[in-house]
């Protein structure tokens, strides 16, 4: 009785213990509402990249300003709705400009974007292998289009996609109907003046799209495909993007509507934000100043979704992966003590 009453109060002592620690890191954290003992809830994001930010962006939090966090599993609309409503405080990669809730959201004082996640904003077009433009004398593959630079040049190339469904027609193998970039695609064809050349082929969902590229560049087929970034298949795979004539609002409007008269446009570049709750933003100073600086380039985020997808590791292990090799990166983010913290953390 007397060794199981010691080991009580050993296991009690160490509770206890463990329980003032981190009481006092959250006491002498330079966050506000951290200091206060509060917890900062997190959307659970559905997509790679998505995770990996909010895993990078928990673990800074965690092991650096001595907060609690917590994840919040539900659909974007959910979660978006719950950030407005002061249920959640962090959405870690807006896409802006997309979600009428956030648009609302933000309109009424109610959310607050912060930062450039993401260093040049998102990435969307038309793409084809490397290998078709340059060859690949590893593989034995000739440069089958070597002038092929711009969408203006698809039509001296027209023979090398052509559709096995349609031979009369060449195919852009594009968007799973329904999707924004479905109608966009057909437009652009219509922009172009290549509708009377190329159609776009539409694949029943991402994951046929994906296995398509795939397959085309396993067995080092020519392939015209629409994709975007950041994702893992453009980490994975080495693409060249044609270049589109310059984004032109009106232009673009006309070709999301497939309209007829459409004119050339590119499409425009998403900046990627942070998501906080407008309250919570203001309560905390030193926080939102993180979060607006935090700032990923494209070649990071394709690496580490890439390692979640191909690798199947967790986006936790890839936060800490980031956080341990990126040191130059991220310690612009934060205060000199906060990242002294965070590496101190990782050592033990």
């Amino acid at each position: 009785m007397k060794k199981t009453a010691v080991k009580i109060m050993l296991a009690a002592g160490l509770l206890a213990s463990a329980t003032l620690v981190g009481t006092q890191a959250q006491q002498n954290s330079p966050s506000k509402y951290c200091a206060a003992g509060n917890t900062v809830k997190f959307a659970g994001i559905s997509w790679e990249s998505g995770q990996f930010i909010t895993e990078v962006l928990r673990n800074i939090l965690e092991k650096g300003y001595g907060c609690k966090t917590e994840v919040i599993i539900g659909s974007t609309t959910v979660t978006e709705t719950a950030l407005i409503n002061g249920d959640l405080h962090v959405w870690a990669e807006e896409w802006e400009g997309f979600n009428d809730i956030v648009i609302k959201g933000v309109k009424d004082g109610k959310a607050k974007l912060v930062g450039k996640i993401l260093q040049g904003g998102t990435v969307e077009g038309w793409f084809v292998p490397r290998y078709l433009v340059e060859g690949d004398s590893a593989r034995g593959i000739k440069a089958l289009a070597p002038d092929l630079k711009s969408v203006s040049d698809l039509a001296k190339y027209k023979d090398l996609f052509k559709d096995d469904e349609n031979p009369n027609m060449s195919r852009l193998l594009g968007c799973v109907s329904g999707w924004v970039c479905d109608k966009t695609n057909d437009g652009k064809l219509t922009a172009y003046k290549l509708n009377s050349m190329y159609q776009q082929f539409r694949p029943g969902s991402q994951a046929a799209l994906d296995a398509s590229v795939a397959s085309a560049f396993q067995q080092g087929k020519p392939i015209l495909f629409y994709y975007w970034a950041p994702t893992s298949l453009l980490g994975k795979y080495d693409v060249i993007q044609l270049k589109e004539p310059k984004y032109n609002a009106k232009c673009y409007e006309l070709e999301k509507a497939n309209d007829p008269k459409a004119c050339a446009s590119a499409t425009p570049s998403a900046t990627l934000r942070i998501n906080l709750n407008a309250d919570f933003a203001k309560s905390d100073a030193a926080l939102t100043r993180f979060f607006g600086k935090t700032s990923f380039s494209l070649n990071q985020l394709q690496k580490a979704i890439l390692r979640i997808s191909e690798d199947k590791i967790s986006a936790s292990d890839a936060a800490m992966d980031f956080l341990k090799n990126q040191k130059a990166t991220w310690s612009k983010w934060v205060p000199a003590g906060v990242a002294q913290k965070l590496e101190a953390s990782m050592m033990k």
